[in-house]
């Protein structure tokens, strides 16, 4: 009997990673392969889009080398990307410049401007700021300052869509990547044309994608050139994919409401599926249908958690890279065997994770990171400690928003650097009092492009069904400890308290810093 995989492709900021699997969500293969980050400029970031199909073709055969497996066993492929990296580029997919990454912050000026129209549409973005980091911006941000590229551009693409093309030669959109950060809503006529050209952006739809489809729609098959590019068979179906981060939802099976993926690197970023058209100033969302039709997905995020962790660990632990190098073992084993005996609160110490500013739920750039309560009494332990529980009230404070909006969350589902470390787990867990479930494959974004691929494989009915039967969890789940949640509950309200109180005098502080680096720049 001939084996069925299919195939998940997860390209992210800095590589495109390769998952093969059968049906039982088994990974049998897997190849990564970087590409490069090009920083013309101060904010912004940019990459080249043949870079990225060089590094998928290397991918893809470093899996199926891996494997062992033949192209005639693979019966569906499917793909995630960061999400708002756009590319200008032919009808043909051939691109006019590099790609706008997603981290790309060129467009601020742009983001002020639409920010400032209060339309209606900005309900998804907490009827706040909107983020340079959206389409629209770097759409608007085109037209103004490289008008010959925008001009010229026959199609405007999301990274998720230029693969797509280039895989089947089909130019669709995803559901996933236009709810989540084009202000689409299919329900309301999709493109919301009015908003559009309100910020001068009339001539734009003809760029855009007129089919739009769901997460696993069979969109086509393998074109005989990607097929022979990537030693495949011609017509191998295509799911159709979108947002890295969101198709890691369904590699963690979340596809019912009740359930909080924390996906968990540099930052945090946190989604509940909803059945209510929720819009709230402290949450991003509502987006409709972005991952499972007829559900809606809310969004909260941590600027700088797992990045905040490694800034401590560069600065502050070079005697333990030195123990961990000599005896082979990992420096963040050797920094939680130190802080596990700190008790709950690190002995007074409220830390406010604002390095990178605050994402959720205040939506500022301008503050920063503060250390309060130390004594000569405090060391190395008790503030690695204290950071990871200021991560930890961070997301408590955002899991509270979202009840706050009537989002009820009962259980978590952790993937990322955070899920190797049982200390930090158990922080979050008894912060919140709230129990955490850890995936088998830590691999989720390329696991959950697979089960879209199985769909559109015929493997499975449905995006539910598909997740169900590929997706699994350690046995011990992390479970709170009622006695520490019980002390956490005034450190957590302490850090709470600390933002209203504080933010002026970090907004001086930042502007102050901010004015000496341009006299010292100009002197």
């Amino acid at each position: 009997m001939k084996k069925e995989l299919v195939i998940g492709i997860d390209a992210g900021t800095e590589s495109v990673r390769v998952g093969i699997y059968d049906l039982h969500g088994n990974q049998v293969g897997f190849g990564v392969t970087g590409y490069q980050t090009y920083y013309p400029h101060p904010g912004w970031a940019e990459q080249d889009p043949n870079e990225w199909w060089s590094a998928l073709v290397s991918s893809m055969k470093k899996a199926m080398k891996q494997s062992g497996s033949t192209k005639d066993e693979i019966i569906g492929l499917s793909l995630d990307t960061t999400c708002a990296t756009i590319v200008p580029c032919k009808n043909d997919g051939t691109p006019l410049r590099r790609a706008l990454l997603w981290m790309d912050i060129r467009s601020h000026e742009e983001a002020q401007f639409i920010s400032s129209t209060r339309h209606e549409v900005l309900k998804y973005n907490g009827y706040g700021k909107v983020s340079p980091e959206w389409m629209v911006c770097k759409a608007l941000w085109l037209k103004r300052n490289e008008p010959q590229n925008y001009k010229n551009a026959e199609k405007l693409m999301d990274f998720s869509d230029w693969y797509t093309y280039m895989l089947t030669g089909r130019y669709t959109g995803s559901i996933s990547t236009t709810t989540y950060r084009w202000h689409y809503n299919q329900e309301e006529g999709g493109v919301p044309k009015h908003f559009y050209e309100s910020v001068g952006l009339g001539d734009i739809f003809e760029k855009l994608p007129k089919d739009i489809c769901s997460l696993g729609e069979h969109i086509g098959g393998l074109t005989k050139d990607a097929a022979e590019e990537l030693g495949l068979r011609t017509g191998t179906p295509v799911a159709q994919g979108g947002v890295d981060s969101l198709n890691g939802i369904i590699g963690l099976g979340i596809t019912q409401p009740g359930k909080l993926a924390l996906l968990t690197g540099s930052s945090h970023n946190l989604y509940t599926l909803t059945t209510k058209s929720i819009h709230g100033k402290e949450i991003l969302g509502a987006f409709p249908d972005a991952v499972v039709p007829g559900l809606g997905l809310v969004e909260a995020g941590q600027s700088s958690t797992g990045s905040t962790i490694k800034w401590f660990r560069t600065n502050f632990c070079k005697d333990l890279e030195i123990t961990a190098t000599n005896k082979n073992l990992n420096i963040y084993d050797l920094l939680n065997q130190e802080a596990i005996n700190i008790p709950p609160g690190s002995e007074g110490l409220i830390v406010l994770d604002y390095w990178q500013g605050n994402r959720s739920p205040h939506v500022d750039p301008n503050v920063r990171g503060l250390i309060s309560g130390l004594s000569l009494k405090h060391g190395r332990a008790h503030i690695y400690r204290a950071i990871m529980e200021a991560i930890s009230y961070g997301t408590d404070h955002n899991i509270r928003n979202f009840r706050k909006n009537g989002i009820d969350v009962t259980e978590v589902y952790a993937a990322g650097g955070a899920t190797n470390s049982e200390l930090f787990l158990q922080i979050h867990a008894d912060v919140s009092n709230i129990s955490i479930n850890v995936p088998e494959d830590n691999q989720v974004a390329c696991l959950g492009s697979a089960i879209l691929a199985s769909v559109a494989g015929g493997a499975y009915k449905n995006i539910e069904e598909a997740a169900a039967n590929m997706v699994r969890f350690k046995q011990e789940k992390i479970e709170p400890s009622k006695e520490n949640h019980e002390k956490y509950q005034l450190y957590a309200e302490q850090y709470r308290k600390a933002y209203p109180q504080f933010y002026n005098w970090m907004w001086e502080n930042t502007k102050i810093n901010q004015d000496q680096s341009v006299f010292k720049k100009n002197f």
